[in-house]
């Protein structure tokens, strides 16, 4: 079937990935959700697993103030472990590289406007996985 719709788990490759992530045990899946993006950031030439990066990205970003849970018949059934914070960090880079890469996931649409609402999406991702500014006081009081 290929790519029926804009989700993160909307396309074989991705559901395929979240199958994979259900077959593995919960103390296996981070390394798995890490392997992905961290090949997809190094890779050259094709993004051989932009689709499954999409994926990762918006599994870490469920766990993140203002993320979204995952609600697909097509995402993991099985729960997910607590990502740490350094994924996000390799969520982010990951998604900067398949936005900017024409020839990737971006060519599986033929509408302009599903291309339209995917960036959108994976830009709305970016927002969630962006680390929060550290607050930095203005001037310490001391009682």
């Amino acid at each position: 079937m290929g790519t029926w719709d804009t989700g993160p788990f909307d396309n074989d490759t991705a559901a395929d990935f979240a199958n994979a992530l259900d077959d593995a045990k919960l103390e296996e899946r981070e390394a798995l959700i890490r392997g992905v993006l961290t090949r997809t950031i190094d890779a050259t030439g094709w993004l051989t697993e932009g689709e499954e990066a999409v994926a990762a990205a918006a599994l870490i970003a469920a766990q993140c103030p203002g993320g979204g849970p995952i609600d697909t018949p097509y995402g993991p059934e099985e729960p997910m472990p607590a990502f740490p914070d350094d994924l996000r960090t390799l969520a982010d880079k990951a998604l900067d590289r398949i936005i900017s890469y024409d020839a990737g996931p971006a060519s599986n649409w033929v509408d302009p406007e599903d291309w339209k609402q995917w960036r959108a999406d994976l830009n709305r991702l970016r927002t969630v996985l962006a680390p929060p500014a550290p607050s930095i006081p203005l001037f310490d009081i001391e009682q």
